[in-house]
């Protein structure tokens, strides 16, 4: 197992420097940093070159990076173009992201496995096809047509919520716009599951722990769930990592104050320090994830082993 750790981490340098390097050209190349330094008039030149030294976006793109990379290695991502530190934007926005993914993951796992295992053992019946029909509804239904209507109801119309998270972003405050962010994750895990269950009841090695008299909650807890999630740790492993970078639409319906905010706002005022230095972060979740993902795969199936 360690020597497997080992090689992962190894093969993650690669990968992140790629995706680092592939986003900071994005970033830098195809938009104009200065542009949105100076608004809607144009910069006179003068301005413009002193800008350009003072960010050090005079420089060649590929010297750039690599100076980019090594104050990340340091610990320091930059300063955006109104003066705060990348590093000070993080501390506050990736808490409140950080909450609100984890109510979105509970969501996804709790209710959508939940749902997935009812209907996978009762597959046919009129559970099952009332909850496939909910999920087809959620996944057609856009994101923020959801949370604009969650809102309006909730909050507007009949006030059992507020229709803005305060800058506090407190759990309570986050379980409708949780459960919004996860909605469409949810219907794809609560669909997975099912088919997992479904394929896997008639696996042989339930049929004998069936056969061998094991009480049903047994068989279905140590045996059949068991193995059925491989599938869903593995998409719910992703979308973590998407949820946190995906969450600008979230966010902004209830004005959280997070990484999708923060997101937001370096792209639209062409900010690429704090777009770069968030990515970069996001980039790190990714591979982390998918690290605690593969790990898990050899907890539920003892068959599967790390050398």
């Amino acid at each position: 197992m360690g020597r497997y750790v080992i090689r992962r981490l190894l093969q993650m340098i690669p990968v992140f420097i790629g995706a680092t390097m592939l986003i900071f050209l994005m970033v830098n190349v195809m938009g104009d940093p200065i542009a949105g330094l100076c608004g809607e008039r144009a910069c006179d030149p003068a301005t413009k070159a002193q800008l350009q030294q003072e960010f050090g976006l005079d420089k060649p793109v590929w010297q750039q990076y690599v100076t980019y990379m090594g104050n990340v290695f340091t610990g320091d991502f930059g300063t955006a173009f109104n003066g705060q530190k990348v590093t000070d934007l993080m501390s506050t926005a990736f808490p409140v992201t950080l909450r609100l993914t984890l109510v979105a993951i509970l969501f996804e796992i709790v209710v959508g496995v939940t749902l997935g295992v009812v209907t996978g053992l009762r597959r046919g019946r009129p559970v099952d096809t009332s909850v496939l029909m909910l999920t087809l509804v959620v996944i057609a239904v856009p994101t923020f047509v959801t949370g604009l209507l969650l809102q309006l109801l909730l909050g507007v119309k009949w006030g059992w919520i507020d229709p803005a998270v305060s800058p506090a972003a407190n759990f309570s405050e986050l379980i409708v716009p949780g459960l919004v962010l996860a909605s469409v994750s949810l219907a794809y895990v609560t669909r997975l599951t099912r088919t997992s269950i479904a394929e896997n009841r008639r696996a042989d090695y339930v049929r004998t722990a069936i056969a061998k008299g094991l009480p049903q909650h047994r068989v279905i807890t140590r045996h059949l769930l068991r193995n059925s999630l491989i599938p869903v740790v593995t998409f719910i492993g992703a979308d973590i990592g998407s949820l946190m970078g995906g969450a600008i639409v979230t966010e902004r319906i209830f004005n959280i104050h997070g990484v999708g905010y923060q997101l937001y706002q370096g792209i639209v005022r062409q900010n690429s320090q704090t777009v770069v230095g968030f990515v970069t972060i996001l980039v790190i979740v990714f591979l982390v994830v998918n690290l605690i993902v593969d790990l898990l795969y050899a907890v539920l199936d003892p068959r599967i082993r790390y050398a």
